[in-house]
């Protein structure tokens, strides 16, 4: 049962969450941007990645973080881990490669939103496009994969992130509770092959 749920759907909730559980392995943070969301690598001004989540949103800050739990070490070294984005107006076909690349994504996402007690909706992204989308269908991909992973597992920081979230609006866990049990799920493996 989440407790008081608007008190605890705060930024400054979500952003000691991850800080606390990767910061000192990874060197990210994550941080408040404005109209778009983007991830930076750290650089000469500034000594840490940033996980950068689009005006203040919840529900982007779990997206992005989202993204961040699956890019791989040679990703995390590059801007927006070196993926290509193609805004609103997308054709037919660029909306299918859209939406293979976002399955993943937004299934952690699903999982990560559902931990803080939260409903989950999916984004197809494309609302200037001329193209119909099949929103129901990618739904399903979504679901489906967030079943997926459920049954195999998650990706190491995904499921550090995840324990975390569930310590903290599941089971009560003050914020250095959660981040205590966050961490303990990344030394499960070894933090080289993350």
């Amino acid at each position: 049962m989440v407790k008081n749920k608007q008190q605890h759907w705060t930024l400054n909730d979500i952003t000691a969450l991850f800080d606390g559980v990767f910061f000192e392995h990874y060197q990210t943070r994550l941080i408040r941007g404005g109209d778009e969301p983007v991830y930076r690598p750290s650089n000469v001004d500034t000594p840490y990645h940033q996980v950068i989540f689009a005006r203040g949103f919840f529900a982007s800050a779990l997206h992005e973080i989202s993204h961040w739990c699956i890019a791989g070490e040679k990703r995390r070294q590059l801007e927006d881990y070196g993926y290509w984005y193609l805004p609103d107006g997308r054709d037919a076909q660029q909306q299918l490669a859209f939406e293979k690349a976002e399955i993943a994504p937004q299934a952690l996402e699903q999982l990560f939103t559902h931990a803080c007690g939260r409903t989950f909706h999916v984004s197809v992204d494309n609302l200037g496009g001329n193209v119909e989308v099949d929103r129901e269908a990618f739904a399903n991909s979504v679901a489906a994969k967030a079943n997926n992973y459920l049954e195999i597992g998650l990706p190491l920081r995904a499921n550090a992130f995840l324990v975390a979230l569930t310590h903290y609006y599941q089971h009560q866990a003050t914020l250095a509770q959660a981040v205590k049990q966050g961490l303990e799920a990344l030394d499960v493996v070894s933090l080289e092959t993350a």
